[in-house]
């Protein structure tokens, strides 16, 4: 009998990898008749001009990958494991003192990710009073989108999900507005929109487009703006979106040409940012080393000028 060769060994390995990812899908269809979801609590509301933050605002942006960690489907975790890497963040955002935080590919109750409201959970974990999920892609499998966590209230909150572009899912924004002053005493605070935002990952035409639907929202309200993100998207890539957004918008990026600010994987692209308005300025910028995503987690500590 003739040796098998490396390269055959390695196919059927890949093979096999495969065929136990199309055997855990089918045994999902299989059970989806009666796979119980856990709708979460409505989430928290409030009442304008409730509550003002005073000071430095601590802002994080995190793709949490569907609750999966460094795993490569979300398909292949359990149940459990699903909310102790949830756990993992929330510890993460305690330690970091965080007032907002920005989250994408956040799933509500969904069959692919363990059945539950992930947003709601990291809510209940982290002790942040204040939530709001949009959903940007939905089907019987899955059901997530952008998210914000807060220890502050919400004055305003906006939720637009870009055109579709197949064979890609969907992607969005959601927009949360709060009250801000710089310190006691100021006259009036100012209201600042906060926009968590995912763009689609494979065509830069599409990144495009969903770019300049953003850009048509943000242009009717006409407030500060605090925009952070998966951008898919560097600022050295030829006709870098992340680049004319900033330039377009008059916004301000931290370091856009620095390398030592990536986020994916093993940090060599930067696709996480935070952008802000003028009437803004960056005092701290950092991103963690912490593999709780296969994304890392980017900080800013932002005043008002």
């Amino acid at each position: 009998m003739l040796p098998m060769r490396t390269g055959s060994v390695q196919g059927v390995s890949m093979m096999a990898q495969r065929l136990r990812v199309i055997l855990l899908v089918i045994s999902m269809l299989a059970i989806s008749g009666c796979a119980t979801l856990q709708a979460p609590p409505e989430p928290s509301v409030s009442s304008p001009s409730s509550q003002i933050h005073y000071g430095p605002l601590r802002v994080m942006s995190l793709n949490i990958a569907h609750g999966r960690r460094d795993e490569a489907n979300q398909l292949l975790v359990s149940h459990d494991t699903f909310k102790e890497n949830l756990l993992q963040i929330a510890e993460l955002i305690n330690r970091e003192s965080i007032h907002i935080v920005a989250l994408q590919e956040a799933d509500g109750p969904s069959r692919w990710s363990g059945g539950f409201d992930h947003v709601y959970k990291l809510a209940e974990y982290a002790d942040y009073p204040w939530y709001r999920r949009a959903s940007h892609a939905q089907s019987w499998l899955f059901d997530y989108g952008t998210a914000f966590l807060s220890q502050l209230p919400f004055e305003d909150v906006l939720s637009y999900t870009f055109q579709p572009s197949p064979p890609t899912m969907d992607k969005g924004i959601l927009l949360v507005q709060i009250a801000w002053m710089r310190e006691v005493g100021d006259s009036e605070p100012l209201l600042v929109d906060l926009v968590s935002v995912h763009l689609d990952f494979s065509r830069k035409s599409v990144r495009e487009q969903q770019i300049a639907e953003l850009t048509s929202v943000l242009e009717e309200r006409k407030h500060p703006i605090i925009i952070l993100g998966d951008f898919n998207s560097d600022w050295f890539a030829q006709d870098s979106i992340v680049q004319a957004l900033a330039e377009n918008q008059g916004l301000q990026v931290y370091r856009p040409d620095a390398i030592d600010l990536g986020t994916y994987k093993n940090g060599n692209k930067r696709l996480d940012w935070i952008l802000i308005s003028e009437e803004l300025e960056f005092v701290g910028y950092k991103v963690l080393p912490d593999l709780v995503s296969d994304h890392k987690a980017v900080i800013a500590e932002i005043i008002i000028r």
